[in-house]
């Protein structure tokens, strides 16, 4: 019964001692023991079997038990010690608790005192301040009282005041007092509801309105509407009144301007009606000469009897604008007839001058939205269509007499008159348009002149092609009629001459440069194949004569121009005309056409060079290759086709050294029309014997060479080719080199033979491996079943073992292969 007990209990002892993995690190960090005993995952049983690990070690077992007797009773006594120390501490903790509590109570009194003396200081300041607040009150309903009562004395004297010098017309008196009334009866709007304030209120609104009728009174006794007979001079009285008018209704001041204007500028309509002679567009500049001599009238005589800020001299000036664009739209309608293209331009420069005289003179403040819009500056543009360029011919119009103090060329975006008076020609613009019409179209029928007076050009000996004249000549015409429609007009008769340009750049294109291209011919030119095979320079003739390929070469460098020029001209355009019409500008279309010639031009250029080599490839598919018996030096046809090479290439490059990108396409598309070409002849050249491959072989190297070194050919300066053009020769002559190879290998056994076919030609077909056989020689009934064999092979490409077998079965053919490849590598050393 005590053994359970006990078990009961250590069982207790070690759930209450079962501590945290957290709580046991931190301990053994406090208190780092190396006793197994101290270890939280103590186990009695390895304990023991530590002290004891044999039978013999049981004899000292009353030894060990000692020791742990006495490790125990050090514990107890340790743990009583540390138990007893802990008694006093809790009553040393309660009473420092107590003592807080205390301390804590003593200050919440303290402060409780402290709240109750604030509250009746501030009790007695309110009491204090009481009597100071309603002193502050008083004094201040007293003051705003005194200053009503002032505004009151000063509002009745003043509607007394102001009353009175109406009647004595002493306006400037007058502008003084009716701000100040005006400015006073502000203060009494809350007031109004007083009767004594809203009858002064009242007095004031009549005396503005008598002041108002009996201005307009004086200016109209000033300035009657009936008849042109004025005053000598300006009258003090209006000058004041003009004051007085300025502080009442707006509409006062806008019938004094509107009266006093049309009477000044009813003269103007007397003697420029529409039956008059002075009125019409050859004698626009009398208008604009009336319009300056009453200006400087105005500034003379009545100057400073407007206020400054009234802009009354600008006024005039936009009035006068204005009917003068209605009067000459009129009469324009009614002798539309009679307008020609240099009558039009003449009006039309004087009226821009006129404006650019009206911007540098005034600042456009009066004008409205409604009348006209400021136009925003464009941006920057490095086009070379921006280049200042002298003023066109209507310009020279304008530099008769008397016009020397005007603007020359007056520019739309920095004026805010453009366009006030001139945009009444706007619907007359058609004429100046036909006429560009017919000019372009008389242009281009002298282009055609010329070129077929003067023939084709000379060859050029620098380096560089050259432009022909005639298209610097359209671009600048085209030039000059968009500088002068921009200062016409920037609207639809833009998009009318867009439409002209865009028609003479077809024209230019065709009539200039397609119809002047040289036409190709199929006769041969008389050569035959054995004037070929010499080796003589000059025994062979060219398709194209020299003359014939300058002017290719002119004709598209030429046609790049234009097309470079076409491109800056539509964004010139672009600049030009209206936001709103910018998307009906396109040139793409005639863009597209002189590309369409450049890429004519050029594959003339290789027609050329391709037919001059075709001779020379019919030689060597009709030589006897299979009696060859030596290798030798290159073959006459491959001479003829590197002459004829050196005879064009140069020319071409020379002529188009200033558009590098196309003599590049020409070096390409040459090269893609004459490789397949060469396979072509090379797939006729049979049988083929083996030394007669071997030729071949040297031969289509030579060729190689020769192609990589186009673009530099006959140069003193050496250029790399470039990488594409480089890419498509070492290709396409790759290609023929490895189909002589494959003829030159022996065809057994069968299965080396097909695999080799396979292993050295990427595009490998039964076509071309037909092809192949019929250069070997062989016959039908030997080739049918070595075609059987390679569909066979085609599907799947040999295993690795059948690839080692067939390198073992042939092994001699690969050396005595290499031995004759370095033959032919050192007859090509010997010959460079």
């Amino acid at each position: 019964m005590m053994e359970e007990e006990e078990l009961e209990f250590v069982e207790e002892l070690e759930a209450v001692l079962q501590l945290t993995p957290e709580v046991q690190l931190a301990i053994e960090q406090v208190f780092p023991s190396q006793d197994p005993l101290d270890r939280a995952d103590f186990n009695a049983v390895e304990y023991i079997n530590t002290l004891f690990p044999t039978e013999q070690s049981l004899a000292n077992i009353d030894e060990v038990v000692n020791k742990i007797r006495l490790k125990i009773r050090r514990l107890d006594d340790n743990i009583r010690t540390v138990v007893r120390g802990q008694t006093n501490v809790g009553q040393d903790g309660r009473q420092a608790l107590e003592e807080a509590q205390k301390a804590i109570q003593q200050l919440f009194g303290k402060i409780k005192d402290i709240k109750d003396k604030a509250e009746k200081s501030e009790q007695m300041v309110k009491e204090i301040t009481r009597d100071i607040k309603q002193l502050d009150h008083a004094k201040r309903h007293l003051t705003t009282s005194i200053t009503t009562l002032n505004h009151l004395h000063m509002l009745a004297g003043g509607v007394d005041s102001l009353e009175a010098m109406t009647r004595r017309r002493q306006y400037g008196e007058v502008a003084n007092l009716l701000q100040g009334v005006m400015n006073v009866l502000e203060h009494f709007h809350k007031y109004m509801g007083i009767p004594q304030i809203r009858q002064l209120s009242e007095r004031v609104k009549a005396a503005q309105t008598e002041l108002g009728q009996q201005i307009l009174a004086d200016f109209e006794e000033a300035f009657p509407s009936q008849g042109t007979k004025r005053p000598g001079g300006p009258s003090n009285v209006l000058r004041d009144a003009c004051l007085v008018a300025n502080i009442l209704d707006p509409r006062i001041k806008q019938e004094i301007i509107k009266k006093f204007i049309k009477q000044h500028l009813s003269e103007y309509l007397v003697l420029f009606q529409e039956n008059q002679d002075v009125a019409w567009l050859d004698k626009i500049d009398r208008r604009y000469a009336w319009i300056k001599r009453q200006l400087v009238d105005y500034e003379e005589k009545y100057g400073r009897m407007f206020p400054r800020e009234w802009c009354m001299a600008e006024r005039i000036a936009v009035e006068f604008c204005h009917v003068t664009r209605a009067e000459l739209a009129k009469i324009m309608r009614t002798r539309a007839k009679e307008i020609e293209v240099k009558l039009l331009l003449f009006a039309i420069q004087r009226t821009t001058n006129f404006e650019g005289f009206l911007a540098k003179r005034f600042s456009g403040c009066t004008l409205t939205d409604g009348t006209l819009k400021k136009l925003e500056s464009p941006p920057p543009s490095t086009n070379p269509f921006l280049e200042d360029e002298p003023t066109p011919e209507m310009e020279e119009l304008a530099t008769e007499k008397g016009d020397l103090d005007q603007p020359k060329k007056p520019k739309a975006p920095d004026n805010p008159f453009h366009g006030i008076v001139s945009k009444c020609f706007e619907p007359h613009l058609y004429v100046y348009i036909e006429s560009q019409d017919k000019n372009l179209g008389e242009l281009i029928d002298r282009f055609v002149a010329d070129f077929k007076a003067q023939g084709p050009p000379k060859p050029n000996t620098d380096e560089g092609g050259a432009v022909l004249p005639s298209c610097a000549d359209l671009f600048v015409y085209y030039k000059k009629c968009m500088v002068q429609c921009s200062q016409l007009s920037t609207g639809e008769p833009m998009i009318a001459l867009t439409t002209i340009f865009q028609k003479y750049l077809r024209e230019y294109a065709w009539k200039i440069l397609s119809g002047n291209l040289p036409k190709t011919t199929t006769s041969s030119g008389g050569l035959t194949i054995s004037s070929l095979l010499k080796e003589k320079e000059g025994s062979e003739v060219a398709k194209f004569t020299l003359e014939e390929l300058c002017l290719i070469c002119n004709i598209l460098s030429t046609a790049e121009y234009c097309l470079a020029t076409t491109q800056q001209l539509e964004e010139k355009l672009k600049e030009k005309v209206d936001v709103s019409l910018i998307e009906q500008i396109n040139l793409t279309g005639e863009m597209d056409t002189f590309s369409t010639v450049i890429s004519s031009s050029i594959q003339l250029l290789v027609q050329d060079l391709d037919a001059a080599c075709d001779p020379a490839l019919t030689a060597m598919s009709k030589m006897q290759w299979q009696n060859v018996e030596h290798v030798g030096d290159q073959s006459p046809y491959v001479t003829s086709v590197i002459l004829h090479i050196k005879q064009n290439v140069p020319i071409i490059r020379d002529n188009l050294a200033s558009t590098r990108k196309y003599f590049t396409q020409f070096c390409v598309k040459f090269a893609n029309s004459f490789i397949p070409k060469f396979i072509t002849h090379l797939f006729k050249c049979k049988p083929i014997s083996m030394v007669g491959a071997e030729q071949l072989l040297l031969d289509t190297h030579s060729l190689k060479m020769v192609l990589l070194d186009l673009p530099s050919i006959g140069s003193q300066v050496v250029r790399k080719a470039p990488a594409s053009y480089t890419k498509i020769v070492v290709k396409g002559m790759t290609r023929a080199e490895m189909i002589l190879k494959v003829v030159m290998a022996p065809h057994e056994p069968l299965v080396v033979f097909v695999d080799n076919y396979i292993k050295l030609l990427t595009d490998c077909n039964a076509e071309t491996f037909q092809k192949i056989l019929d250069m070997k020689g062989l016959k039908r009934s030997e080739q049918s079943s070595m075609l059987e064999l390679l569909r066979q092979r085609l599907p799947a490409p040999p295993s690795g073992a059948e690839s080692s077998g067939s390198l073992s079965l042939t092994a001699p053919t690969p050396e005595q292969e290499s031995s004759r490849i370095r033959k032919l590598e050192k007859l090509i050393k010997k010959r460079l």
